[in-house]
Formats: C-alpha cells, structure tokens, sequence
C-alpha cells in the first residue's frame, strides 16, 4: 500500500483475482462508490472529483479497468470475450466483493460506463446507484452509424481492426497517438495537467497496454453487441444518471437522455459545459450532480 501521486488522501494497492490483478485507489469511511475511468485514461482520471466525493461522507474505490493502467492485462482468445464488458464487470464485483462490499453505487466514464452498464444488468442486485458519463448505449451507437460520427470516433473502427494492425500502427508513436486523442476530446484549455498527461503516457507506451485497449474495442465491436442482443428489452433497475458534455461528441450528435430511456426504468439526465473529459474538464460541477443523485433516497 502507498500513498497516490494523484488521488489528494488515496492510498493505492493491488488485490489478486483469479486471472487478473487489479490496481486500484480508495480512501474515505462510508457508503461505497466505485469510480471506473475510460479510454485512454486510467484511474487517475479521478483525481479533481474523487476527493470531494470523500469529504462528503463516502468510501472511494477507483480501480484501474483490465487492461489499462497498473491492472493486469491477461491474454485475450479469437472471440476477444476476456475483454468483454460482462468479464470487465465480473473483475469490479469481485474487487468490491473482496473489499467487503455487497452492493455498491458506480460511476462510469467512457468506457467505464460501458462496464458499468453491463455490472447493471447482470448483478441488478449489488448495484444501488448508476451513473455513466459522456456515452450512449454502445449498440444505438453502432446501429446509427453515419459518416459524422465514423470521422469523429474514428478508433472506433480503427481499434477493431484485426491483430496487430491497430498495434503496430500505434506503436510506431505512441505518444502522438495518446495525445491527438486526449487532445481531440478535451474542450477546456488546461484540464489535463503535464503530469496526468505524464502518467497515462507511462502506462500507454507499454505494448501489452496497447493491445488490451485493442481487444477492449474489437470486444465492444462483436461478443459485448452479442451480450446486448440477448438482452434486448430488459431495462437498468438501479437508478440511473445520464451525464454529457454540452460540447462533445455524444452530445453533439445524441439526445442522450433519450437514448439511456430506452435502457433504464428510471433516468435522469443533464448536460455539463465541457467536452468529452467531464471528470477533468467539469469536476465540480460533476460532484455537485453526483452527489444531489447519491443522496436522493
């Protein structure tokens, strides 16, 4: 166990499951909530807005995903299924679980709302409170496709493509690549400090790292639609909060709120004023919304 270089408070350590190690951060006494970053951020992500969730009374846990960060990143098969959101969420309950939590609230960010979505539907019973930030449901995305969004998120097809293209292609600089893509998002000048910026490329120029976020992709692009197809019409129990960045993608080219409706029994949405990287460009604001939603029992 050390103290965060990040998190102000956190200590950070490892916990062994059966096929992975997972990095996390936590810190606080209270209800738990479990933070999950996306792509291509690690747990650090958190840093402004965890603190202030502690200080509010809860208990913070914010691992890095399978894959990315200081987690382990297991080999993957010809179906990409150990990086399907289903498994991704299965290494967050057992996380909590040997922790000592049964049930929990989350917090999804990019693709950490994916994880958190897929937790949702398949343990209905631990998860208490959702909140997934600056996405919409990863099967209307791919159904609606058009060439605004293909140009726009472009990794999306990019990342799918077969072993090792995308791999190969990123490895050749993998620093350019990181910061294009951070860059591309971020719609507030000075979000994202020289060193976060530091810290995600550390972890970023490790090959394994590139080709986990690969598989993370062409598993979201094939066996996590399949999950989703057989899940057709069964609705989010947990209460649900729909965050966006008023300037980004998402929510530039989605009715968000609408789209999370089809999913969730019950929804509730807002729009922040900021891009892509709501955890680093709007930290207050998000806390402030997050805990309005944690606290309406």
């Amino acid at each position: 166990m050390k103290s965060s270089k990040f998190l102000h408070g956190f200590t950070v350590e490892k916990i062994a499951l059966p096929d992975v190690e997972i990095n996390y951060a936590s810190a606080g006494n209270g209800p738990p909530i479990l933070l999950l970053h996306g792509h291509p951020q690690t747990h650090i992500v958190w840093r402004k807005v965890a603190p202030l969730l502690v200080n509010a009374g809860y208990r913070v846990i914010a691992p890095d995903l399978r894959g990315y960060g200081d987690s382990g990143k297991p080999k993957s098969d010809a179906d990409h299924l150990p990086y399907s959101k289903r498994v991704m969420a299965q290494d967050q309950i057992a996380l909590m679980s040997k922790l000592g939590y049964e049930h929990f609230s989350v917090v999804g960010h990019d693709r950490g709302g994916r994880v958190a979505h897929r937790m949702a539907l398949d343990f209905p019973d631990i998860v208490d409170r959702l909140a997934v930030l600056d996405i919409a449901p990863t099967d209307m995305m791919y159904a609606q496709t058009n060439k605004e969004f293909a140009t726009r998120y472009f990794w999306w097809f990019f990342l799918i493509q077969p072993y090792d293209f995308p791999e190969r292609m990123i490895a050749s600089d993998p620093e350019y690549f990181l910061r294009r893509h951070i860059a591309g998002q971020v719609k507030i000048d000075g979000s994202v400090s020289n060193d976060a910026m530091t810290e995600y490329l550390r972890t970023y120029n490790n090959p394994d790292t590139i080709h986990a976020i690969c598989e993370d992709y062409r598993a979201s692009a094939g066996i996590d639609l399949d999950h989703d197809k057989l899940d057709q019409g069964r609705l989010i129990e947990a209460p649900l909060l729909v965050i966006w960045g008023a300037m980004s993608v998402v929510g530039d080219l989605y009715d968000v709120e609408a789209t999370w409706q089809e999913k969730a029994k019950n929804v509730t949405g807002f729009a922040l004023p900021c891009g892509h990287a709501i955890p680093e460009e709007a930290p207050d604001e998000l806390a402030s919304k997050l805990l309005t939603f944690f606290s309406d029992k």
